[in-house]
């Protein structure tokens, strides 16, 4: 007699799993979540909207890429959630909305309850420091279409924005000043051509470099650092008009597409010093200056344009929460393109 069993997938460690991220999920709650008691949905009062004049739902949606690779290879899993948060929720910010909650779908090729624990356990503590609600979520074994030890995350993510006080390119102004958000290393881009280094360079995970001072593993399943709290705070601080979150194509792309189209930013290269991380990439790697603006985030997770008076209270205020910030260019008249002098 055959069964669903049989054919790889094990119910019963799927129930075991959800049990265990409880605990893990609940730290991450609103006040606005409603509970359903079936589970089938994640309910969110949207009576907490009526606090704006016009409200504007943001939506995002994203995954990690192949450093999920790395994270199973390393035998890693409480962290690579955090980077699914930091790809979703903090595309949200830049648009300057809240993010509210979020929800997560989880493929693996077998059912390990306390992996997935640790996995959507990241995602929840992610969560929790972007300021949202992990409100649902999906647990789906495909045995035969990936291994036992394969498993690939994605997730959705929903904030609001008052649509007056939206940012972006609408608000930047020539003599603004463009502003570096330190990020907390390679993030979750680019991990095809880390990989790609890795078996070229014959380096290994547990490989100690000198211009490292944690295995080379360790160094690269960094999580991606949350800013949309840090930058939320900010523009209630000071007078901030756009923000751009800096994921694959880099800086010079990413930033471009917070500009208005008769505007540049000239971005100052000597003004920081990239992470060791992205020598040891480039220097094994034997990558060329292009390439690496073109893959990495080079130590910039974020940018912020805001008004020239803003710029250093706002780098006073983000090192006093902790996040390093420096002056990293300006707002100049061009055709829409951020570019390094």
């Amino acid at each position: 007699m055959t069964s669903y069993e049989a054919a790889g997938v094990d119910i019963e460690a799927g129930e075991r799993a959800v049990a265990l991220m409880k605990d893990k999920v609940a730290r991450s709650r609103r006040p606005e979540v409603v509970d359903d008691a079936s589970g089938f949905a994640g309910l969110f009062d949207a009576s907490a909207l009526l606090r704006f004049q016009r409200p504007l739902l943001a939506t995002s949606t994203d995954g990690v890429g192949t450093k999920v690779m790395l994270a199973q290879q390393y035998g890693k899993h409480d962290t690579i959630g955090i980077d699914l948060v930091g790809m979703v929720l903090d595309d949200l910010v830049v648009c300057g909305a809240e993010p509210l909650f979020m929800t997560d779908y989880i493929a693996c090729g077998k059912v390990v309850p306390e992996r997935v624990a640790e996995i959507v356990g990241g995602i929840a503590e992610g969560c929790r420091l972007a300021g949202a609600a992990l409100v649902g979520g999906e647990t789906a074994e495909h045995p035969g279409a990936m291994g036992p030890d394969e498993y690939d995350l994605a997730g959705a993510g929903t904030g609001v924005v008052e649509a007056s006080a939206m940012l972006g390119p609408s608000r930047v102004r020539a003599g603004d000043v463009v502003l570096g958000l330190a990020s907390s290393g390679v993030h979750s881009n680019g991990y095809s051509l880390v990989r790609h280094v890795l078996r070229e360079a014959g380096l290994s995970l547990d490989a100690d470099l000198p211009e490292l001072d944690r295995p080379l593993g360790a160094e690269l399943l960094e999580p991606t650092r949350i800013y949309s709290l840090d930058c939320l705070a900010l523009a209630r601080e000071v007078e901030v008009h756009a923000y751009a979150h800096i994921t694959g194509g880099g800086v010079e792309a990413n930033l471009s597409r917070s500009l208005p189209g008769d505007l540049d930013a000239l971005l100052d290269r000597s003004s920081w010093t990239p992470p060791a991380v992205f020598e040891v990439l480039a220097g094994h790697g034997g990558i060329g200056r292009r390439d690496m603006d073109r893959t990495f985030n080079l130590g910039v997770g974020m940018a912020a344009v805001v008004a020239p008076s803003a710029a250093d209270p706002a780098v006073r205020f983000l090192a006093e929460r902790g996040l390093p910030a420096w002056v990293l260019g300006e707002v100049v008249p061009g055709s829409g393109e951020a570019r390094y002098r």
